[in-house]
């Protein structure tokens, strides 16, 4: 019986000395590269939709990873987001691939640019959900800094974070929250430290390279890419999108009406038709 979302086996990959977990499962006889999964602040492989997960497992392999020292992977935690995308970029070698499509969600889209521009012979395709470019402002609502750090987030603490403010949007947020429960041996929560360098990390990025072009390096991502977010993101905001696909050469942009930061989990089969377009096309 073929793997699926809540049943791929945890594995592991050793580099420089630390073990990296990740799964992987799906059409494996596909054309196509496989798909390389980027995680937001403070999530591992269990905070992703197994609708997303496994319908983007029907045209190709599906790779879901932890970064070094979060959640089942070893290792101190990375206070730069470049040198996460160098772990990414390790790994994947390290996997035997010569060539993978990236998804990066929130701080994972930070992490897939990085990886884009230090890589490039690496990433076929590119996908940026709910994410920013390095130097932008992400403009949160305040009410963030007293949420997203919570050692134990609730459903609320989800709705508020990833969601929209209708009642239709808090439905999908919660089918969304039973959704990503479902798998038995789930991941271990990720610890203080991760969170804490996590932070530093995105501290860091903000700091534009060039201040008086402070997306110009936008310029050296030439590979295809999707941008998508929700209309109104209060983890980062969404103008940071406009400034990606102005900036980036080869970029397409979809917003989704209603929905928030985590948009593609508010809308999981429109999502999925929109990907599974960009990647095949």
């Amino acid at each position: 019986m073929a793997d699926t979302h809540l049943t791929a086996p945890s594995r592991f990959v050793e580099v420089d000395g630390e073990r990296f977990a990740y799964r992987r499962w799906g059409d494996s006889g596909s054309a196509q590269p496989p798909l390389f999964f980027l995680q937001h602040f403070r999530g591992g492989m269990d905070h992703w939709d197994p609708l997303m997960t496994d319908g983007l497992a029907a045209g190709r392999e599906v790779i879901l990873y932890d970064y070094r020292g979060c959640a089942s992977s070893t290792g101190a935690p990375r206070m730069l987001i470049e040198d996460m995308a160098d772990d990414a970029a390790k790994v994947v070698r390290t996997l035997g691939l010569s060539q993978v499509d990236v998804v990066g969600f929130s701080l994972g889209g930070m992490v897939a640019q990085d990886l884009t521009r230090r890589h490039p012979d690496l990433v076929r395709k590119l996908m940026l959900l709910g994410t920013q470019p390095r130097g932008g402002n992400p403009d949160p609502d305040m009410r963030i800094f007293e949420v997203a750090p919570r050692p134990a987030p609730t459903v609320d603490d989800f709705l508020f974070l990833f969601f929209g403010p209708s009642d239709a949007a808090k439905q999908a947020g919660r089918d969304f929250w039973k959704r990503r429960h479902q798998r038995e041996d789930q991941d271990p929560p990720s610890s203080p430290e991760l969170m804490q360098a996590q932070i530093a990390a995105n501290t860091a990025f903000v700091t534009p390279l060039d201040p008086e072009k402070p997306f110009a390096h936008l310029g050296e991502i030439n590979q295809p890419t999707l941008i998508v977010n929700g209309v109104n993101d209060v983890m980062i905001a969404t103008i940071n999108s406009w400034h990606m696909v102005q900036n980036i050469p080869n970029a397409q942009l979809i917003v989704y009406p209603d929905a928030g930061h985590g948009a593609q989990f508010q809308y999981p089969e429109r999502f999925l038709k929109h990907a599974a377009q960009f990647l095949d096309e």
